[in-house]
């Protein structure tokens, strides 16, 4: 039996395997967060009016984020985390017929300014900046078990909503009803005109939405955090897997949405 080997080995596992920093990304699912759905109109409506319909999401918010970790201090670690979560509903604007109440359909793709996403379905998306405070509670060598908790700054997109979409496009939908109860009916010259530049005008209020929705900004407000987790490495190795999950109190959200409290982070990084 090669005794040196063995004695290395053991050496090599006793050595502190933990890193002074370390730096990684990870997938970052939030669960239990609800936004509620506002069904389609019926087409009864006779005044011309502009509704908004959206849909919701029911369940889990898909995500990622990053992560920078520091190891050195005595006692207690510190986490500071960035997390993207979001979910996507369908929206559409519906525009009545003053003259018969049928309702022309407006499907919207907007881009939310802040967020990473271009022009899509409209997401609500959490963005969070988690600072915490973590304490390992054994001193295995390869294995990091500990808790937490912390601070966390929130940001939030808006909901598209009746409210928002209808302060915006009273002049084009004014000017459509117009358009289309001026028209004869009995020519179908005139009738075809009309509604052409209906489509313009739903065009130019769809446009306006979404200028609108790049302009909104994002909702920031202040939470608290608590954490469990574990970080693993192998000695000399400079990389590291961690899993944690996390329990959010506090921060704004939009009347449509109930937010869920528990968030998973799984990943790797660099350990130096």
């Amino acid at each position: 039996m090669n005794f040196k080997a063995l004695i290395a080995a053991g050496a090599l596992l006793a050595t502190q395997s933990f890193a002074i920093i370390g730096i990684g990304g990870h997938y970052a699912p939030g669960f239990g967060t609800k936004m509620n759905g506002m069904d389609a109109p019926a087409p009864v409506t006779t005044d011309g009016s502009i509704l908004l319909q959206h849909g919701g999401f029911d369940g889990t918010m898909q995500g990622f984020g990053f992560k920078l970790w520091v190891d050195i201090l005595p006692i207690i670690d510190v986490e500071a985390t960035m997390n993207f979560q979001f979910g996507s509903y369908d929206a559409s604007l519906y525009v009545s017929n003053p003259m018969d109440g049928s309702l022309q359909e407006i499907p919207l793709e907007i881009e939310l300014g802040g967020t990473p996403f271009g022009k899509a379905n409209p997401k609500f998306v959490s963005m969070n900046g988690d600072l915490s405070i973590t304490y390992p509670f054994t001193t295995l060598p390869i294995i990091r078990p500990y808790i937490g908790g912390g601070v966390t700054y929130r940001m939030n997109t808006f909901v598209l909503n009746q409210s928002f979409v209808s302060q915006l496009i009273d002049g084009p939908v004014q000017e459509m009803i117009g358009i289309i109860a001026s028209a004869d009916i009995t020519d179908p010259v005139a009738m075809q005109a009309a509604a052409e530049k209906a489509n313009e005008l739903g065009e130019s209020m769809k446009a306006k939405v979404q200028e609108a929705a790049l302009d909104e900004g994002l909702k920031t407000s202040i939470g608290v955090h608590a954490l469990i987790g574990v970080r693993a490495k192998l000695p000399i190795i400079p990389i590291a897997a961690y899993v944690n999950g996390k329990f959010y109190f506090g921060g704004d959200y939009p009347d449509e949405v109930d937010p869920g409290i528990f968030a998973l982070e799984a990943g790797i990084g660099l350990a130096i």
